[in-house]
């Protein structure tokens, strides 16, 4: 992933939810991840959503904090706020609480946006809380990589 976004002379910024920065820590185990790798905004509750992200309010009442929605405008307000190339985010229910009967434990949305064109995801991981985290952080990598190649 990251000589994908070093030859194509890109940058990436994250705005992790669910996953509490599992995804930039992934990212930053590489040696020489400097070198594309800007920024992650753990944005755990709505309130920073809005602020450090641009969430509108409107969508996080409308359409909660795990929905695509919220998914698109996080990962535009990653990459507006640290001039990345690529923002991507995730926004998820980990559990073992927060679930609802629409909206399941382990379900996890997923946003790419490259210089305004998005690209989205949903899935629904099984497993406890940190099984959820790894495979959220895991999709969310093999996403980019996908966009990449």
């Amino acid at each position: 992933m990251g000589e994908l976004l070093r030859s194509k002379r890109l940058t990436l910024s994250l705005a992790e939810s669910c996953t509490g920065g599992l995804v930039a820590s992934l990212i930053t185990d590489v040696p020489g991840s400097s070198g594309y790798f800007l920024a992650s905004l753990v944005t755990y509750d709505n309130g920073s959503k809005e602020k450090l992200l641009g969430v509108l309010s409107s969508t996080l009442l409308d359409h909660g904090a795990v929905s695509e929605a919220t998914a698109r405008e996080m990962a535009a307000g990653a990459r507006l706020a640290t001039g990345a190339d690529i923002g991507l985010s995730i926004t998820g229910i980990a559990g073992p609480g927060g679930a609802t009967a629409s909206k399941p434990v382990g379900l996890v949305h997923f946003a790419l946006d490259a210089s305004g064109e998005v690209t989205v995801d949903r899935a629904v991981f099984p497993g406890d809380r940190a099984a959820v985290k790894q495979a959220a952080a895991e999709h969310a990598l093999e996403m980019l990589i996908r966009r990449l190649s």
